[in-house]
Protein backbone atom coordinates (compact mmCIF):
# COMPACT_ATOMS: atom_id res chain seq x y z
CA UNK A 1 0.00 0.00 0.00
CA UNK A 2 1.32 3.66 -0.72
CA UNK A 3 1.72 6.37 1.97
CA UNK A 4 -0.72 8.46 0.49
CA UNK A 5 -3.05 5.03 0.50
CA UNK A 6 -1.90 4.34 4.28
CA UNK A 7 -2.79 8.09 5.35
CA UNK A 8 -6.11 7.35 3.49
CA UNK A 9 -6.62 4.86 5.58
CA UNK A 10 -5.84 5.95 8.65
CA UNK A 11 -8.01 9.09 8.05
CA UNK A 12 -11.06 7.30 7.96
CA UNK A 13 -10.14 4.52 10.78
CA UNK A 14 -10.28 7.65 12.88
CA UNK A 15 -13.32 8.99 11.29
CA UNK A 16 -14.93 5.29 12.24
CA UNK A 17 -13.72 5.42 16.07
CA UNK A 18 -14.40 8.56 16.20
CA UNK A 19 -18.14 7.85 15.28
CA UNK A 20 -18.70 5.15 17.33
CA UNK A 21 -17.51 7.05 20.38
CA UNK A 22 -20.21 9.16 19.45
CA UNK A 23 -22.79 7.44 18.82
CA UNK A 24 -21.61 5.20 21.69
CA UNK A 25 -21.78 8.03 24.49
CA UNK A 26 -25.42 9.29 22.80
CA UNK A 27 -26.41 5.84 22.91
CA UNK A 28 -25.05 5.33 26.77
CA UNK A 29 -26.38 8.81 27.74
CA UNK A 30 -29.94 7.80 26.40
CA UNK A 31 -30.18 4.46 28.29
CA UNK A 32 -29.22 5.85 30.91
CA UNK A 33 -31.85 8.64 31.16
CA UNK A 34 -33.90 6.10 29.83
CA UNK A 35 -33.86 3.38 32.80
CA UNK A 36 -33.84 6.69 35.37
CA UNK A 37 -36.17 9.10 34.56
CA UNK A 38 -39.77 7.61 33.68
CA UNK A 39 -40.77 10.55 31.83
CA UNK A 40 -37.72 10.66 30.10
CA UNK A 41 -38.78 6.96 28.29
CA UNK A 42 -42.63 8.16 27.52
CA UNK A 43 -40.42 10.95 25.90
CA UNK A 44 -38.40 8.79 23.83
CA UNK A 45 -41.03 6.41 22.72
CA UNK A 46 -43.55 9.64 21.74
CA UNK A 47 -40.26 11.00 19.54
CA UNK A 48 -39.87 7.61 18.18
CA UNK A 49 -43.48 7.59 16.87
CA UNK A 50 -43.17 10.74 15.44
CA UNK A 51 -40.47 10.56 13.90
CA UNK A 52 -41.43 6.99 12.12
CA UNK A 53 -45.01 9.19 10.99
CA UNK A 54 -43.55 12.10 9.78
CA UNK A 55 -41.11 9.95 7.77
CA UNK A 56 -44.38 7.76 6.48
CA UNK A 57 -46.03 10.64 6.34
CA UNK A 58 -43.47 12.73 4.13
CA UNK A 59 -41.67 10.54 2.51
CA UNK A 60 -41.61 10.70 -1.40
CA UNK A 61 -39.02 7.67 -1.71
CA UNK A 62 -40.13 4.97 1.10
CA UNK A 63 -37.60 2.62 -0.17
CA UNK A 64 -35.05 4.80 1.21
CA UNK A 65 -36.50 5.64 4.54
CA UNK A 66 -37.62 2.02 5.59
CA UNK A 67 -34.25 1.03 7.11
CA UNK A 68 -34.72 4.02 9.76
CA UNK A 69 -38.25 3.12 9.94
CA UNK A 70 -37.32 -0.48 11.19
CA UNK A 71 -34.42 0.65 13.26
CA UNK A 72 -36.37 3.03 15.30
CA UNK A 73 -39.16 0.60 15.63
CA UNK A 74 -37.29 -2.38 17.05
CA UNK A 75 -34.73 -0.35 18.56
CA UNK A 76 -36.36 3.21 19.96
CA UNK A 77 -33.22 4.25 21.52
CA UNK A 78 -30.45 3.39 19.72
CA UNK A 79 -33.01 3.98 16.50
CA UNK A 80 -33.61 7.37 17.52
CA UNK A 81 -30.28 8.24 18.68
CA UNK A 82 -28.68 7.08 15.42
CA UNK A 83 -31.71 8.76 13.17
CA UNK A 84 -31.05 12.06 15.10
CA UNK A 85 -27.17 12.32 14.58
CA UNK A 86 -27.76 11.17 10.91
CA UNK A 87 -30.88 11.64 10.11
CA UNK A 88 -32.27 14.64 11.36
CA UNK A 89 -29.30 17.66 11.46
CA UNK A 90 -28.92 18.07 7.78
CA UNK A 91 -30.14 21.66 8.17
CA UNK A 92 -28.05 22.47 10.56
CA UNK A 93 -24.65 22.02 8.72
CA UNK A 94 -22.76 24.89 7.16
CA UNK A 95 -21.83 23.55 3.96
CA UNK A 96 -25.50 22.41 3.68
CA UNK A 97 -26.42 25.84 4.26
CA UNK A 98 -24.02 27.42 1.61
CA UNK A 99 -24.71 24.95 -1.11
CA UNK A 100 -28.56 25.30 -0.76
CA UNK A 101 -28.11 29.08 -1.08
CA UNK A 102 -25.74 29.37 -3.83
CA UNK A 103 -27.64 26.43 -5.80
CA UNK A 104 -30.85 28.78 -5.31
CA UNK A 105 -28.23 31.99 -6.92
CA UNK A 106 -27.30 29.93 -9.83
CA UNK A 107 -31.15 28.82 -10.93
CA UNK A 108 -31.97 31.98 -12.97
CA UNK A 109 -28.63 32.02 -14.22
CA UNK A 110 -29.09 29.01 -16.47
CA UNK A 111 -31.68 30.63 -18.47
CA UNK A 112 -34.16 29.87 -20.55
CA UNK A 113 -34.59 28.57 -23.99
CA UNK A 114 -38.35 28.64 -24.64
CA UNK A 115 -37.47 28.76 -28.20
CA UNK A 116 -35.70 25.38 -28.32
CA UNK A 117 -38.49 23.62 -26.42
CA UNK A 118 -40.82 25.04 -28.75
CA UNK A 119 -39.17 23.82 -31.44
CA UNK A 120 -38.96 19.93 -29.26
CA UNK A 121 -42.48 20.19 -29.25
CA UNK A 122 -42.71 20.57 -33.02
CA UNK A 123 -40.28 17.85 -33.46
CA UNK A 124 -40.43 15.17 -31.16
CA UNK A 125 -43.20 15.32 -29.67
CA UNK A 126 -42.92 12.02 -27.62
CA UNK A 127 -39.51 13.20 -26.08
CA UNK A 128 -40.73 16.90 -25.31
CA UNK A 129 -42.08 15.92 -21.89
CA UNK A 130 -38.52 14.79 -20.77
CA UNK A 131 -37.17 18.31 -21.74
CA UNK A 132 -40.23 20.09 -20.29
CA UNK A 133 -39.79 18.43 -17.13
CA UNK A 134 -35.53 19.48 -16.98
CA UNK A 135 -36.48 22.76 -17.45
CA UNK A 136 -38.80 22.90 -14.69
CA UNK A 137 -36.08 21.64 -12.47
CA UNK A 138 -34.14 24.70 -13.64
CA UNK A 139 -31.89 23.02 -16.95
CA UNK A 140 -32.46 24.51 -20.02
CA UNK A 141 -32.96 22.66 -23.16
CA UNK A 142 -30.13 23.51 -26.09
CA UNK A 143 -29.50 22.46 -30.08
CA UNK A 144 -26.58 20.04 -29.75
CA UNK A 145 -24.48 21.70 -32.17
CA UNK A 146 -21.34 19.71 -30.71
CA UNK A 147 -21.53 16.24 -28.70
CA UNK A 148 -18.76 13.49 -29.19
CA UNK A 149 -19.31 9.88 -27.50
CA UNK A 150 -15.77 8.18 -26.78
CA UNK A 151 -16.80 4.76 -25.61
CA UNK A 152 -13.92 3.94 -23.49
CA UNK A 153 -11.55 5.93 -21.49
CA UNK A 154 -8.31 6.10 -22.98
CA UNK A 155 -10.52 6.68 -26.30
CA UNK A 156 -11.44 10.19 -24.84
CA UNK A 157 -8.58 11.05 -22.74
CA UNK A 158 -6.40 12.08 -25.50
CA UNK A 159 -9.18 14.79 -26.65
CA UNK A 160 -9.37 15.97 -22.98
CA UNK A 161 -5.54 16.93 -22.78
CA UNK A 162 -5.18 18.42 -26.75
CA UNK A 163 -8.23 20.81 -25.24
CA UNK A 164 -6.43 21.36 -22.04
CA UNK A 165 -3.17 22.77 -23.91
CA UNK A 166 -5.38 24.94 -25.95
CA UNK A 167 -6.85 26.85 -22.44
CA UNK A 168 -6.72 30.14 -22.26
CA UNK A 169 -8.66 31.60 -19.78
CA UNK A 170 -9.90 29.29 -17.34
CA UNK A 171 -10.13 25.57 -16.87
CA UNK A 172 -12.57 23.67 -14.28
CA UNK A 173 -12.48 20.62 -12.87
CA UNK A 174 -15.01 18.58 -10.47
CA UNK A 175 -14.81 14.66 -10.18
CA UNK A 176 -14.75 12.72 -7.25
CA UNK A 177 -11.54 10.46 -7.50
CA UNK A 178 -7.88 12.08 -8.16
CA UNK A 179 -4.79 9.69 -8.00
CA UNK A 180 -1.25 10.50 -9.11
CA UNK A 181 -0.42 8.25 -12.77
CA UNK A 182 0.07 8.15 -15.60
CA UNK A 183 -3.24 10.19 -16.16
CA UNK A 184 -3.21 12.62 -13.70
CA UNK A 185 0.43 13.36 -13.95
CA UNK A 186 -0.10 13.92 -17.84
CA UNK A 187 -3.15 16.74 -17.06
CA UNK A 188 -1.54 18.06 -13.87
CA UNK A 189 1.68 19.08 -15.92
CA UNK A 190 -0.68 21.11 -18.02
CA UNK A 191 -2.82 22.79 -15.88
CA UNK A 192 0.68 23.94 -13.92
CA UNK A 193 2.04 25.56 -17.32
CA UNK A 194 -1.29 27.06 -17.85
CA UNK A 195 -1.69 28.57 -14.36
CA UNK A 196 1.98 29.81 -15.15
CA UNK A 197 0.85 31.67 -18.71
CA UNK A 198 -1.89 33.43 -16.52
CA UNK A 199 -4.76 30.54 -16.90
CA UNK A 200 -7.06 30.65 -14.01
CA UNK A 201 -6.88 26.80 -13.02
CA UNK A 202 -9.40 25.25 -10.39
CA UNK A 203 -9.85 21.95 -9.11
CA UNK A 204 -12.63 20.72 -6.85
CA UNK A 205 -12.17 16.79 -5.61
CA UNK A 206 -14.35 15.29 -3.09
CA UNK A 207 -12.50 14.05 0.01
CA UNK A 208 -13.72 11.01 1.23
CA UNK A 209 -13.41 9.97 -2.81
CA UNK A 210 -10.18 10.61 -3.04
CA UNK A 211 -8.94 9.97 0.87
CA UNK A 212 -7.36 6.57 0.02
CA UNK A 213 -5.36 8.27 -3.27
CA UNK A 214 -4.16 11.82 -1.95
CA UNK A 215 -3.31 13.24 1.31
CA UNK A 216 -5.32 15.46 3.44
CA UNK A 217 -2.65 18.55 2.23
CA UNK A 218 -3.32 17.69 -1.42
CA UNK A 219 -5.23 21.06 -1.79
CA UNK A 220 -2.59 23.29 -0.34
CA UNK A 221 0.22 21.56 -2.35
CA UNK A 222 -2.00 22.63 -5.49
CA UNK A 223 -2.35 25.71 -4.13
CA UNK A 224 0.75 26.69 -3.92
CA UNK A 225 1.64 25.21 -7.47
CA UNK A 226 -0.65 28.35 -8.60
CA UNK A 227 -3.75 26.06 -9.11
CA UNK A 228 -7.04 27.09 -6.84
CA UNK A 229 -8.01 23.71 -5.26
CA UNK A 230 -11.48 23.08 -3.00
CA UNK A 231 -11.92 19.45 -1.46
CA UNK A 232 -15.38 18.75 -0.93
CA UNK A 233 -16.67 17.80 2.60
CA UNK A 234 -13.72 17.69 4.33
CA UNK A 235 -13.53 14.09 6.08
CA UNK A 236 -14.84 15.01 9.81
CA UNK A 237 -14.52 12.73 12.71
CA UNK A 238 -17.82 14.56 14.05
CA UNK A 239 -20.69 12.64 12.81
CA UNK A 240 -22.76 14.08 10.57
CA UNK A 241 -25.58 13.23 7.93
CA UNK A 242 -23.86 15.81 4.96
CA UNK A 243 -20.50 13.14 5.27
CA UNK A 244 -22.54 10.75 3.78
CA UNK A 245 -23.71 13.35 1.21
CA UNK A 246 -20.50 12.87 -1.63
CA UNK A 247 -19.69 15.41 -4.85
CA UNK A 248 -19.70 12.22 -7.23
CA UNK A 249 -20.13 15.06 -10.39
CA UNK A 250 -17.31 14.93 -13.35
CA UNK A 251 -17.14 17.95 -14.98
CA UNK A 252 -14.38 19.64 -16.76
CA UNK A 253 -14.72 22.95 -18.09
CA UNK A 254 -12.22 24.47 -20.70
CA UNK A 255 -12.97 28.54 -21.56
CA UNK A 256 -16.63 27.87 -21.30
CA UNK A 257 -16.29 26.45 -25.11
CA UNK A 258 -16.00 22.69 -24.14
CA UNK A 259 -16.80 20.25 -21.36
CA UNK A 260 -16.34 17.30 -20.58
CA UNK A 261 -18.04 14.25 -18.19
CA UNK A 262 -19.23 10.65 -18.32
CA UNK A 263 -17.90 7.89 -16.09
CA UNK A 264 -14.62 8.41 -15.50
CA UNK A 265 -12.50 10.12 -12.53
CA UNK A 266 -9.11 11.02 -12.90
CA UNK A 267 -7.00 8.15 -12.39
CA UNK A 268 -4.83 5.09 -14.39
CA UNK A 269 -8.01 2.49 -14.30
CA UNK A 270 -10.48 4.56 -15.98
CA UNK A 271 -7.98 4.32 -18.99
CA UNK A 272 -6.90 1.11 -18.35
CA UNK A 273 -3.34 1.98 -18.00
CA UNK A 274 -3.73 -0.16 -14.47
CA UNK A 275 -5.95 -3.35 -14.51
CA UNK A 276 -7.58 -3.86 -11.05
CA UNK A 277 -10.53 -5.35 -11.87
CA UNK A 278 -10.14 -7.06 -15.47
CA UNK A 279 -10.96 -4.53 -18.49
CA UNK A 280 -12.79 -1.36 -17.38
CA UNK A 281 -15.52 -0.25 -19.29
CA UNK A 282 -16.58 3.27 -19.13
CA UNK A 283 -16.90 6.50 -21.51
CA UNK A 284 -16.48 9.92 -21.86
CA UNK A 285 -18.46 12.75 -23.71
CA UNK A 286 -17.23 16.00 -24.87
CA UNK A 287 -19.60 19.08 -25.52
CA UNK A 288 -19.19 22.08 -27.69
CA UNK A 289 -21.64 25.19 -28.07
CA UNK A 290 -24.39 26.85 -25.35
CA UNK A 291 -24.53 23.93 -23.13
CA UNK A 292 -21.08 23.99 -22.49
CA UNK A 293 -22.55 27.12 -19.91
CA UNK A 294 -24.82 24.71 -18.10
CA UNK A 295 -21.57 22.97 -17.08
CA UNK A 296 -19.92 26.13 -16.23
CA UNK A 297 -22.87 27.26 -13.98
CA UNK A 298 -22.99 23.43 -12.34
CA UNK A 299 -19.55 24.46 -11.46
CA UNK A 300 -19.40 27.72 -10.04
CA UNK A 301 -22.64 27.06 -7.94
CA UNK A 302 -20.45 24.14 -6.19
CA UNK A 303 -16.85 26.05 -6.02
CA UNK A 304 -18.55 29.29 -4.88
CA UNK A 305 -20.23 27.46 -2.33
CA UNK A 306 -17.47 26.10 -0.27
CA UNK A 307 -15.78 28.90 -0.93
CA UNK A 308 -18.37 31.16 0.68
CA UNK A 309 -17.52 33.07 -2.54
CA UNK A 310 -20.31 35.24 -4.51
CA UNK A 311 -18.55 35.38 -7.68
CA UNK A 312 -20.16 36.76 -10.90
CA UNK A 313 -20.52 34.06 -13.17
CA UNK A 314 -21.28 36.14 -16.41
CA UNK A 315 -17.46 36.18 -16.02
CA UNK A 316 -17.37 33.31 -17.20
CA UNK A 317 -19.65 33.45 -20.19
CA UNK A 318 -18.58 33.31 -24.31
CA UNK A 319 -19.97 33.25 -27.25
CA UNK A 320 -20.22 29.27 -28.22
CA UNK A 321 -18.95 27.59 -31.29
CA UNK A 322 -20.82 27.49 -33.49
CA UNK A 323 -21.54 24.01 -35.18
CA UNK A 324 -24.19 21.85 -37.16
CA UNK A 325 -27.59 21.39 -35.33
CA UNK A 326 -27.94 17.82 -34.11
CA UNK A 327 -31.17 17.33 -32.39
CA UNK A 328 -31.34 18.55 -28.90
CA UNK A 329 -29.36 18.22 -25.97
CA UNK A 330 -29.50 19.17 -21.74
CA UNK A 331 -26.96 18.70 -19.00
CA UNK A 332 -28.29 18.24 -15.49
CA UNK A 333 -27.67 18.64 -12.09
CA UNK A 334 -28.54 16.28 -9.27
CA UNK A 335 -28.70 16.99 -5.53
CA UNK A 336 -29.30 15.44 -2.40
CA UNK A 337 -30.74 18.59 -0.74
CA UNK A 338 -34.82 18.63 -2.32
CA UNK A 339 -37.02 16.20 -2.31
CA UNK A 340 -36.97 16.14 -6.15
CA UNK A 341 -34.99 13.21 -7.34
CA UNK A 342 -33.99 14.40 -10.62
CA UNK A 343 -31.45 11.66 -11.54
CA UNK A 344 -34.08 8.93 -10.89
CA UNK A 345 -36.92 11.04 -13.14
CA UNK A 346 -34.68 11.16 -15.70
CA UNK A 347 -34.15 7.63 -15.85
CA UNK A 348 -37.91 6.33 -14.61
CA UNK A 349 -38.98 8.80 -17.90
CA UNK A 350 -36.72 7.12 -20.28
CA UNK A 351 -38.05 3.34 -19.16
CA UNK A 352 -41.72 4.41 -19.01
CA UNK A 353 -41.44 6.14 -22.33
CA UNK A 354 -39.92 3.25 -24.20
CA UNK A 355 -41.74 1.73 -27.38
CA UNK A 356 -38.81 -0.50 -28.47
CA UNK A 357 -36.06 -0.48 -26.63
CA UNK A 358 -34.63 0.54 -23.30
CA UNK A 359 -31.12 -0.68 -22.34
CA UNK A 360 -29.16 0.06 -19.68
CA UNK A 361 -25.43 0.48 -18.68
CA UNK A 362 -24.60 0.35 -14.56
CA UNK A 363 -21.50 -0.69 -12.15
CA UNK A 364 -24.38 -1.56 -9.30
CA UNK A 365 -28.10 -2.20 -9.33
CA UNK A 366 -29.75 -1.64 -5.87
CA UNK A 367 -33.38 0.36 -7.00
CA UNK A 368 -36.75 0.56 -4.88
CA UNK A 369 -40.31 -0.23 -5.78
CA UNK A 370 -40.67 2.29 -8.03
CA UNK A 371 -37.37 1.39 -10.69
CA UNK A 372 -38.45 -2.24 -10.28
CA UNK A 373 -41.86 -1.98 -11.43
CA UNK A 374 -41.16 0.32 -13.92
CA UNK A 375 -38.75 -1.80 -15.59
CA UNK A 376 -40.79 -4.80 -15.53
CA UNK A 377 -44.00 -3.01 -16.89
CA UNK A 378 -41.79 -1.75 -19.47
CA UNK A 379 -41.06 -5.40 -20.25
CA UNK A 380 -44.37 -6.82 -20.29
CA UNK A 381 -45.78 -4.21 -22.59
CA UNK A 382 -43.18 -5.52 -25.20
CA UNK A 383 -39.82 -3.03 -24.86
CA UNK A 384 -37.00 -5.23 -24.77
CA UNK A 385 -35.59 -4.35 -21.85
CA UNK A 386 -31.91 -5.08 -20.93
CA UNK A 387 -29.47 -4.29 -17.78
CA UNK A 388 -25.70 -4.61 -18.13
CA UNK A 389 -23.76 -4.97 -15.01
CA UNK A 390 -20.32 -5.72 -14.53
CA UNK A 391 -19.15 -9.40 -14.94
CA UNK A 392 -15.85 -9.10 -12.17
CA UNK A 393 -16.94 -6.41 -8.88
CA UNK A 394 -15.02 -3.78 -7.65
CA UNK A 395 -17.14 -4.18 -4.27
CA UNK A 396 -18.28 -7.61 -3.25
CA UNK A 397 -21.19 -6.77 -0.83
CA UNK A 398 -22.29 -4.17 -3.62
CA UNK A 399 -22.22 -7.48 -6.14
CA UNK A 400 -24.34 -9.29 -4.15
CA UNK A 401 -27.03 -7.05 -3.70
CA UNK A 402 -26.89 -6.25 -7.24
CA UNK A 403 -27.71 -9.99 -8.18
CA UNK A 404 -30.51 -10.50 -5.64
CA UNK A 405 -32.44 -8.44 -7.87
CA UNK A 406 -31.99 -10.52 -10.97
CA UNK A 407 -34.56 -12.99 -10.49
CA UNK A 408 -37.36 -10.89 -10.27
CA UNK A 409 -36.32 -8.80 -12.86
CA UNK A 410 -35.83 -11.63 -15.01
CA UNK A 411 -39.07 -13.82 -14.53
CA UNK A 412 -41.03 -10.09 -15.03
CA UNK A 413 -39.59 -9.82 -18.70
CA UNK A 414 -36.36 -7.85 -18.14
CA UNK A 415 -32.65 -9.34 -19.75
CA UNK A 416 -30.09 -9.13 -17.30
CA UNK A 417 -26.02 -9.28 -18.55
CA UNK A 418 -23.09 -9.69 -16.95
CA UNK A 419 -19.61 -7.86 -18.65
CA UNK A 420 -17.00 -11.12 -18.88
CA UNK A 421 -14.01 -8.87 -19.06
CA UNK A 422 -13.98 -7.18 -15.96
CA UNK A 423 -15.90 -4.36 -14.46
CA UNK A 424 -18.35 -1.60 -16.66
CA UNK A 425 -18.18 1.45 -14.65
CA UNK A 426 -20.45 3.51 -17.71
CA UNK A 427 -24.22 5.03 -16.44
CA UNK A 428 -25.97 4.62 -19.77
CA UNK A 429 -29.69 4.60 -20.32
CA UNK A 430 -30.66 4.38 -24.32
CA UNK A 431 -33.73 3.94 -26.13
CA UNK A 432 -35.47 3.50 -29.34
CA UNK A 433 -32.46 5.03 -31.32
CA UNK A 434 -33.64 8.31 -30.15
CA UNK A 435 -33.08 9.28 -26.45
CA UNK A 436 -29.68 8.63 -24.32
CA UNK A 437 -28.44 9.93 -20.64
CA UNK A 438 -24.62 9.92 -20.12
CA UNK A 439 -23.47 10.66 -16.41
CA UNK A 440 -22.21 9.86 -13.31
CA UNK A 441 -25.63 8.48 -11.65
CA UNK A 442 -25.21 4.67 -10.92
CA UNK A 443 -28.78 2.94 -10.48
CA UNK A 444 -28.20 2.68 -6.75
CA UNK A 445 -29.46 4.55 -3.53
CA UNK A 446 -26.39 6.35 -3.49
CA UNK A 447 -26.49 8.18 -7.03
CA UNK A 448 -30.08 8.39 -6.66
CA UNK A 449 -30.96 10.12 -3.15
CA UNK A 450 -27.36 10.79 -1.42
CA UNK A 451 -24.75 11.85 -3.75
CA UNK A 452 -24.38 15.09 -5.78
CA UNK A 453 -24.23 13.99 -9.46
CA UNK A 454 -25.22 15.23 -13.14
CA UNK A 455 -25.95 13.82 -16.49
CA UNK A 456 -26.36 15.10 -19.78
CA UNK A 457 -29.94 14.05 -21.89
CA UNK A 458 -29.62 13.99 -25.92
CA UNK A 459 -32.49 13.59 -28.07
CA UNK A 460 -33.25 13.40 -31.55
CA UNK A 461 -29.25 13.26 -32.19
CA UNK A 462 -27.18 10.94 -34.40
CA UNK A 463 -25.20 10.32 -31.56
CA UNK A 464 -27.92 8.56 -30.02
CA UNK A 465 -27.02 5.69 -32.16
CA UNK A 466 -23.34 5.47 -31.26
CA UNK A 467 -24.64 4.98 -28.01
CA UNK A 468 -27.37 2.32 -28.72
CA UNK A 469 -24.59 0.71 -30.88
CA UNK A 470 -21.33 0.75 -27.89
CA UNK A 471 -24.23 -0.88 -25.13
CA UNK A 472 -24.95 -3.55 -27.91
CA UNK A 473 -21.39 -4.49 -28.03
CA UNK A 474 -20.97 -4.54 -24.68
CA UNK A 475 -24.13 -6.93 -24.31
CA UNK A 476 -21.98 -8.94 -27.18
CA UNK A 477 -19.46 -9.71 -25.13
CA UNK A 478 -21.45 -10.16 -21.95
CA UNK A 479 -22.98 -13.33 -20.47
CA UNK A 480 -26.81 -13.25 -20.03
CA UNK A 481 -27.89 -14.62 -17.29
CA UNK A 482 -30.70 -17.38 -17.10
CA UNK A 483 -33.53 -17.38 -13.93
CA UNK A 484 -32.08 -20.63 -12.50
CA UNK A 485 -28.49 -18.84 -12.31
CA UNK A 486 -29.85 -15.93 -10.26
CA UNK A 487 -31.58 -18.04 -7.53
CA UNK A 488 -28.84 -18.09 -4.70
CA UNK A 489 -29.91 -19.90 -2.27
CA UNK A 490 -32.34 -19.33 1.27
CA UNK A 491 -28.76 -18.11 3.33
CA UNK A 492 -27.76 -15.89 0.30
CA UNK A 493 -31.16 -14.73 0.10
CA UNK A 494 -31.85 -13.23 3.71
CA UNK A 495 -28.01 -11.68 3.79
CA UNK A 496 -28.85 -10.00 0.37
CA UNK A 497 -32.41 -9.38 2.01
CA UNK A 498 -30.74 -7.57 5.30
CA UNK A 499 -27.69 -6.27 3.38
CA UNK A 500 -30.85 -4.41 1.15
CA UNK A 501 -32.11 -3.00 4.23
CA UNK A 502 -28.88 -1.40 4.92
CA UNK A 503 -28.29 -0.42 0.92
CA UNK A 504 -28.68 3.57 2.14
CA UNK A 505 -25.60 3.52 3.87
CA UNK A 506 -23.53 1.51 1.82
Amino acid sequence: MSGKAKTGSWRLMLVAIAAIVEITVTVTLLNYFYTQFAWIETLLRVASLLIVLLLIRFSRHLSSDLMWILLIIVSPIFGTAAYLLLGANLALGATYRSIVAETERAKPLYGERQENLAAAEAEIPDLAGQLRYLAREGFPTYRNTGFSYYGLGEEGFPHMLEDLEQAKRFVFLEYFIIEPGIMWDSMLEVLVRKADEGVDVRVLYDDIGSVGTLPASYARELEARGIKCEPFNRVNPIVNIFLNHRDHRKVLVIDGEVAYSGGINLADEYINAVIKFGHWKDNVIRVTGEAVWSYTVMFLSMWNALRHDTEDYALFRVEPLPGEPDGFVCPYAVTPLTDDKCGQDVYLNIVNQAHGYCYIVTPYLIIDTDMQNALILAAKRGVDVRIVTPGVPDKKVIWDITRSYYASLIAGGVRIFEYTPGFVHAKIFVADGQVATVGTLNLDYRSLYLHFENGTLLADSRVVEEVARDVREIIGASHEMALEESLFGLRHEFAASVLRLLAPLL
